[in-house]
């Protein structure tokens, strides 16, 4: 009787301590899962936040092109870019007559009357007088200047300013919307409004 009753305790204590036993196991791989799926969501996270260059949403282009007007065969291609808060303007041009002419940024994106009107007076966002670019008596925003034509017709001017923007929605700075117009003249960047400048012939929209 005593031998079973020992017999009996100790196959208790046996149950017991494989009860225990497996509750560890259960417990250590349970923390083993979580952790698991703890490092894999951080990895995912991180994946996930990956971030731009600091000047992703500031390198911005814009092309468009020239349209012949006023009965003149003046056309050609404009290139806008935007890197690092400055603007370069590109702009090739044909059908010119030898010489000087000027070209400004006009108040609207609008090319469809004949002679170029429709596009409306120079882009002046800052209400300055008419004038050279950088002129300390004030210039328009829209006052790109001069260039000139070679016997052949052919012109190129360049420009680059922290003065435009493309898409920035700050009224005095963003060029989207206005339009590109060539002069038949001469800008003499003292007559009022838009230094005497001529016929329009030729225009493009600056349109994204």
């Amino acid at each position: 009787m005593k031998r079973s009753i020992v017999y009996i305790s100790l196959l208790a204590m046996a149950l017991h301590l494989s009860c225990k036993s497996d509750k560890k196991e259960e417990s250590t791989e349970n923390s083993t899962s979580t952790a698991t799926e703890t490092k894999v969501e951080d990895q995912t996270t991180t994946k996930n936040t990956t971030t731009r260059p600091d000047n992703f949403e500031d390198k911005k282009k814009v092309m468009l092109k020239l349209e012949a007007k006023s009965k003149s065969n003046v056309s050609g291609s404009v290139v806008f870019k935007q890197d690092k808060g400055l603007v370069t303007m590109v702009a090739v041009m044909n059908g010119l007559s030898e010489g000087e002419h000027a070209i400004h940024l006009h108040e609207k994106a609008d090319c469809t009357s004949d002679d170029g009107t429709s596009s409306g007076g120079h882009w002046n966002p800052t209400g300055q007088p008419h004038g050279k670019w950088g002129a300390t008596s004030g210039y328009h925003k829209g006052d790109i200047g001069n260039f000139t034509a070679n016997a052949d017709g052919n012109a190129t001017i360049t420009k680059t300013t922290d003065e435009w923007c493309i898409g920035c929605g700050d009224e005095t700075k963003d060029i989207l919307g206005k339009a590109v117009i060539v002069h038949q003249g001469v800008d003499d960047f003292t007559s009022q409004p838009s230094g005497a400048a001529g016929s329009r012939i030729s225009c493009g929209g600056i349109i994204e």
